[in-house]
């Protein structure tokens, strides 16, 4: 089977994440955790502030995937996450995705998945595995 895609390849995309979002996040999910919502809340906690969801992190890590590589068409099979640090508001992240293996029988991709902040720093990392056009 011939692919479009080869080892190596990859694709990044950048965002800064905004009080809306986290706002709105909260609403799609249902995730009302006051971490996340509550600045007083969040000042007691062992972050200090509030901090985006981890879950939105991951949506990006979608984003990318389902709409640059392997772009669309992409179907979720599977995907793994550690979240290493937090993301606060106001934070740039850089989420990109990385061709790792390939499947010869038919069109599924495993693809490393990273998401670092404006620091540098690995704030999210994984993997996925997805079916694509």
């Amino acid at each position: 089977m011939e692919h479009r895609l080869h080892i190596g390849q990859h694709a990044s995309m950048r965002k800064t994440i905004t009080e809306a979002d986290v706002v709105l996040f909260a609403s799609v999910s249902g995730d009302q955790n006051p971490v996340h919502i509550d600045a007083l809340a969040a000042e007691d906690s062992r972050f200090g502030r509030r901090i985006a969801h981890g879950m939105l992190a991951a949506g990006l890590i979608s984003a990318v995937l389902g709409m640059r590589l392997p772009g669309p068409g992409t179907i979720y099979l599977k995907q793994s996450l550690n979240f290493r640090k937090p993301i606060y508001i106001n934070d740039t992240i850089t989420t990109t995705v990385e061709v790792t293996e390939l499947r010869e029988d038919k069109p599924i991709a495993t693809l490393a998945t990273r998401v670092v902040n404006q620091a540098g720093e690995t704030v999210v990392d994984g993997e996925s595995l997805v079916f694509y056009e």
